[in-house]
């Protein structure tokens, strides 16, 4: 066990967990082609899927993240024997599942949410998991309620420990009925795994729908998994006994894609997204144009600009699919700085998501935030004391400053904001945005962006 824990410490230290700082110089277009690989918020999920199949999966378009290399070494450690095909590809084999130590799982885990995703494919698999204390980005309250509720309504039995949680199945896994309270993805996603193996029928009601929870259907379903989707958020699955492998090309990242769509805008460059589709950005596409942002479509991607001329306020609300995602909001904030007048944005998915913008107003934006739901309905924080509202008054000449990232979407904005800004930044704690995009570091290069790398 001493090695195990050595080689996850190790691998901790090597998925860019560790401060590194970046010296930006501001003031050029970021111009150029990037490639996009599988969503992050598909790619892992589609891993731990895997230990549901009695036979091996291959999983294409993986991207090098740090949240890839986290779940992988929880599958090894997990006796998931994973091998790299080429540059994008996974073989992962689950023939040999067995139980892992709680401090080899926690080592491995870092800061990482993904190991409650674990229980339900590991109930099933070997009657027990375990899970420590969870992370992930400091941008509100993400508790896992919803997942242990879920999982007592399957039949487990939930024996929180001082190190973490232990879960156990003596009487097996059965099909329940559900409902969540807020149509949450990573519950949804939960109830998915532990669903499809479980005896008898399970309905969800107020699932999450986003086009990575569909695609996670479609890898259960080339599994053997029996999963209905209905219009009104209902999931009904049919737990089978036995599942097989599957083979799947992951769908494309669209927070990335709107990520560095909203770069091209923030600094009046011209940014072609390979691998991006309009289908799954439409909601982004109509916001980003009405801004001033233009786009044009292809077969192989999209290519994102700044036509020229003056951008153009915005209200925004973000919303759960098919509204507009959380994730883009924090990269588009950037942007909206330099719009001509006054911008809304709505955040209603998580309560603490700006506070990203305390640097953009040490950079000289004018950015307020309220407590208040401004420009839409009355959302669930309305009436609780968090900032979830902020107003953008623009056009501002953003300026130089040392940053230091808070979290993966923020911190990519900052990045954008340092490039779009006059004279020279630092950027500190750069590793988190490892975690969910894929060598950016290298992209901005082939764009053209002006940086030198401090480790």
């Amino acid at each position: 066990m001493n090695t195990l824990l050595q080689d996850a410490q190790a691998a901790g230290a090597s998925v860019g967990l560790t401060a590194e700082r970046v010296t930006v110089h501001g003031g050029r277009p970021l111009k150029g082609r990037i490639e996009l690989k599988g969503a992050k918020n598909l790619v892992t999920k589609a891993m731990v899927a895997s230990l549901l199949g009695e036979t091996p999966s291959e999983l294409r378009s993986v991207p090098e993240i740090s949240d890839v290399r986290v779940v992988k070494g929880l599958l090894e450690v997990h006796g998931v024997k994973v091998t790299s095909v080429g540059d994008d590809t996974l073989l992962l084999d689950p023939s040999a599942v067995e139980s892992a130590h709680f401090e080899v799982i926690d080592a491995y885990a870092g800061s990482s949410r993904i190991p409650i995703l674990f229980c339900g494919p590991l109930l099933h698999r070997l009657g027990e998991a375990f899970i420590p204390d969870l992370g992930g980005c400091r941008i509100g309250d993400r508790p896992i309620d919803f997942h242990l509720e879920g999982l007592r309504r399957f039949g487990a039995v939930v024996d929180k420990q001082p190190q973490g949680i232990r879960l156990t199945a003596p009487n097996g896994l059965k099909g329940a009925k559900i409902e969540l309270p807020y149509p949450s993805v990573g519950a949804t996603e939960q109830v998915l795994l532990t669903a499809v193996r479980a005896e008898g029928i399970t309905e969800l009601r107020g699932a999450a729908i986003e086009p990575e929870i569909m695609d996670l259907i479609n890898i259960l379903q080339k599994m053997g998994a029996i999963i209905s989707v209905d219009t009104d958020r209902v999931i009904r699955i049919e737990g089978v006994d036995r599942l097989e492998g599957y083979s799947h090309t992951a769908l494309f990242d669209r927070n990335e894609a709107a990520s560095w769509a909203s770069a091209a805008l923030a600094t009046e460059g011209d940014i072609f997204v390979g691998g991006a589709r309009q289908a799954e950005l439409g909601t982004f596409l109509n916001v980003y144009r009405k801004v001033g942002g233009a786009f044009d479509i292809h077969e192989d991607g999209i290519r994102f600009y700044h036509p020229g001329g003056k951008l153009k306020p915005a209200i925004i609300e973000t919303d759960v699919h098919p509204g507009f995602m959380t994730d883009w909001q924090q990269p588009l904030v950037v942007a909206l700085t330099k719009a001509e007048g006054v911008s809304i944005v709505h955040e209603t998915v998580y309560e603490q998501r700006f506070g990203f913008t305390d640097a953009l107003v040490d950079m000289g934006a004018q950015i307020q935030l309220h407590r208040e739901c401004l420009g839409g309905a009355e959302c669930r924080f309305g009436r609780r004391n968090f900032q979830h509202s902020a107003v953008i008054v623009g056009p501002t000449k953003l300026r130089a400053a040392d940053v230091v990232v808070p979290d993966l979407r923020g911190g990519f904005s900052h990045f954008i904001a340092a490039l779009s800004a006059e004279g020279t930044s630092t950027i500190s704690n750069i590793g988190i945005i490892a975690r969910g995009y894929e060598n950016f570091i290298a992209k901005l290069d082939a764009l053209g962006a002006d940086f030198v790398i401090e480790s």
